[in-house]
């Protein structure tokens, strides 16, 4: 730590702290002169030795300042210093000035006294033309700040030594105006249920419309962590896999959730986990809902492969590279090891190539089609494990045929497996089917039609 020494009016110097000079006042501005500070209508006259005890502050450099240009001007004379004026309440200064004189301020009354506290206090919120008070520190918490009021309104977060986070105090006479916390055009209602979330209180969802009108507001105010609460999700310990289970929509997949586990016994076979940010302290198997009818199978003999459309298409090519660049990051670390066992070292590149992506239905998925259960003639799977043209379910046709053809699926749940490519290609991602709901043609769809206000 240092002290600041000025020999009179001269550049300051800084000199370091120790035991002898400790409990002095810097010399910033003679101790022996008097400044004059008005403020309002009231005349403040304060010796260097008063405003050199909380220097630097905007006091003190302006005096200095004044005393360099009366040195320059060869004017010693009281008359050389300008009165500093500041258009600032008397009464407050009048405290002010007895701190900056060594005396101990003795809180006049309860209103007084916690204006020492009100940093520490309760802010007010207009949201919906409803008043909010609401704790400083329920914006504190790492997944919810910054927040919309802590960007917006930061002189309301601030702190003693940060009044007003962003703007330059150099030369700033007066605090700016400001205007309290307002949000008039958001519901009131909404704001009081994120706020009953944010203490920690259970999530509640009424119905689907709820739901989107309360990630509406968190998105809105910014509140990333609460979002992540409130989309939709599944959590769920699985006793045949011995996993834990997170079912995601596609459209509310994070990258940064998105990791990869690969078997320790064989480092080209693993799965895509995920863990919500701000909220999930480990990740789980990823369960993959896709919806809005935007998946086609198609089935062409033994092959089954998925096919999407529109915002669809987009999101699964940037999924499935995401995936590619963890299983790269994997084989970096592994590179020595994967090379001493003759392994192929373009990990994942296999993912990008097709439009089309691989998907498997085995005897444990269960399948809608056309609004019924979907249950035809299964194979070993173990056997099929062994054949890359080979998968645990067939499917077979009405007329007994096993030729080409295609699915619609309204809504599907999938699990993303990496294994072994055919021939040898590496590795690749596959889509494995939990659940589907599907359709193979217009009058399935038609039949499940609903006529309107019905």
């Amino acid at each position: 730590m240092t002290s600041i020494a000025s020999s009179d009016a001269g550049n300051l110097t800084v000199e370091p702290l120790s035991e002898r000079n400790v409990s002095r006042i810097p010399l910033i501005l003679p101790h022996e002169r008097v400044f004059p500070i008005q403020i309002g209508s009231e005349l403040f006259k304060l010796s260097g030795a008063s405003l050199s005890s909380d220097a630097p502050s905007y006091f003190s450099q302006y005096f200095v300042c004044q005393l360099e240009s009366a040195k320059e001007r060869n004017d010693e004379s009281n008359s050389a210093i300008r009165t500093l004026y500041i258009d600032r309440d008397p009464a407050i200064f009048r405290d002010i000035s007895l701190h900056l004189q060594g005396y101990h301020v003795q809180p006049r009354d309860g209103e007084h006294f916690l204006i020492s506290q009100l940093y520490e206090e309760s802010i007010f919120i207009s949201i919906g033309h409803r008043e909010f008070q609401i704790p400083r520190e329920i914006f504190n918490d790492p997944g919810n700040s910054p927040n919309y009021f802590s960007l917006g309104f930061a002189a309301f977060f601030s702190r003693p030594d940060d009044l007003f986070p962003g703007l330059d105090r150099e030369g700033l006479i007066r605090p700016p105006s400001i205007l309290p916390p307002s949000v008039p055009k958001r519901s009131a209602d909404t704001f009081a249920e994120l706020l009953h979330f944010l203490r920690g209180y259970p999530i509640r969802i009424r119905d689907e419309a709820h739901r989107q009108d309360l990630l509406s507001d968190a998105r809105y105010f910014h509140f990333k962590g609460l979002e992540q609460r409130l989309i939709p999700h599944s959590l769920s310990y699985n006793q045949a896999t011995r996993r834990d289970e997170i079912v995601l929509r596609l459209e509310n997949i994070q990258k940064s959730g998105v990791s990869v586990f690969i078997s320790n016994t064989d480092p080209l076979t693993g799965f895509v986990q995920y863990a919500r940010p701000y909220v999930d302290e480990k990740p789980a198997e990823l369960v993959l809902e896709i919806g809005g009818e935007t998946t086609k199978l198609h089935f062409s003999g033994s092959n089954a492969r998925a096919e999407f459309f529109r915002d669809t298409k987009a999101r699964v090519a940037k999924l499935f590279e995401l995936v590619s660049s963890k299983l790269n990051f994997h084989q970096a670390i592994k590179t020595e090891h994967l090379t001493n066992h003759g392994q192929l070292t373009n990990l994942g590149n296999a993912l990008l190539k097709e439009d089309l992506v691989r998907i498997v239905l085995e005897p444990e998925s269960a399948i809608i089609l056309d609004g019924k259960d979907y249950l035809e003639d299964f194979i070993n799977a173990a056997a099929s494990e062994s054949s890359a043209n080979e998968y645990p379910r067939k499917r077979k046709r009405a007329d007994g045929d096993s030729g080409d053809e295609e699915w619609v699926v309204t809504t599907g749940q999938w699990r993303l497996r990496i294994q072994n490519a055919p021939n040898g290609r590496g590795v690749e991602c596959i889509l494995v089917a939990a659940k589907l709901d599907a359709m193979r043609s217009q009058l399935s769809r038609n039949m499940s039609r609903s006529f309107l206000g019905s």
